[in-house]
């Protein structure tokens, strides 16, 4: 207890002293966590939007006018059999149309239906996969199937675009945070380096008494760990303070889709920001005390 007493008051004393580098590595901190933050909540968000989306998602074969019914109810048993469908559902000409109109309906749009006089929509197969990726078994069976089928509607498209956009902007944030990240580790090290230096002349007769290593190095490890465990804690209020109106503004951004912003991820972000801030606080002070003592 007397050598964890000396140690956080020796840390304290440093940071005191050092009140411009600790405040520039403190602040260079809190952006870096900053940024981890935004980084994980930002791809949990798309995340649990592309699940949202995956989980609409289907493959429509338009019938043919006229087509067989026996036809096409072979045609919707032999796709049931595929492992890679949940389920096929036959939908009429008027259940598509009263699927248009509540499309329209709720997005506030008018009903043009009204104006055509008529209804233009073919009766169709929707069908649902277990995973959307894996759709070309059924298409390939869809294909097959001309003389009735008229129009296969994919949106295999428009799910690689988002898988793509997802993970290049995962890559870019890691990248980001790497160089933020080496820029934080270095402003620490030269900060428990100043600390060391302005201390050397006590650093030197403390091991002239019998101070072993350890003893002088972990007050500046603790200093490095303070300075991460404030960044972090400066990082967890602004969140805190701006989790009300970021959760407002991505709720108009999305509109019905999840943004993911749940009770686990908010767990998540905390242990992650208070793992990387003390991380690299510690391992900051670590690499400069072990420099200057190998040295000295």
């Amino acid at each position: 207890m007397h050598f964890i007493a000396f140690s956080l008051r020796q840390a304290g004393e440093g940071l005191m002293r050092n009140r411009v580098m600790t405040l520039a590595a403190t602040v260079t901190m809190v952006l870096m966590l900053v940024l981890l933050a935004s980084l994980v909540i930002v791809l949990a968000g798309m995340q649990a939007g592309l699940a949202f989306v995956e989980s609409k998602v289907e493959v429509r074969a338009e019938l043919a006018s006229g087509a067989p019914a026996d036809r096409v109810a072979t045609l919707q048993a032999r796709l049931v059999t595929l492992p890679e469908v949940r389920e096929v559902v036959f939908i009429s000409r008027e259940q598509a149309l009263e699927e248009f109109k509540a499309q329209r309906a709720a997005a506030g749009e008018v009903d043009l239906s009204e104006y055509a006089g008529y209804n233009p929509f073919p009766a169709q197969l929707s069908i649902r996969l277990h995973d959307p990726r894996q759709s070309s078994q059924v298409i390939a069976v869809l294909e097959e199937e001309r003389a009735i089928v008229s129009r296969i509607v994919e949106q295999q498209k428009s799910i690689d675009r988002l898988v793509s956009i997802t993970a290049m902007l995962r890559t870019i944030g890691i990248a980001v945070l790497a160089l933020v990240g080496i820029t934080v580790l270095l402003i620490v090290v030269n900060s428990i380096r100043m600390a060391m230096m302005a201390r050397a002349q006590e650093i030197e007769i403390m091991r002239l008494v019998g101070a072993s290593d350890h003893y002088v190095r972990w007050p500046f490890i603790v200093e490095g760990l303070l300075v991460g465990l404030i960044g972090a804690l400066v990082t967890l209020l602004f969140l805190l303070l701006a989790a009300a109106p970021l959760s407002r503004v991505a709720g108009a951004v999305v509109g019905q889709l999840p943004a993911g912003f749940t009770e686990a991820l908010v767990i998540q972000v905390a242990a992650l920001v208070l793992l990387a801030g003390l991380g690299l606080g510690g391992a900051g002070a670590w690499i400069s005390v072990r420099t200057y003592l190998r040295r000295t």
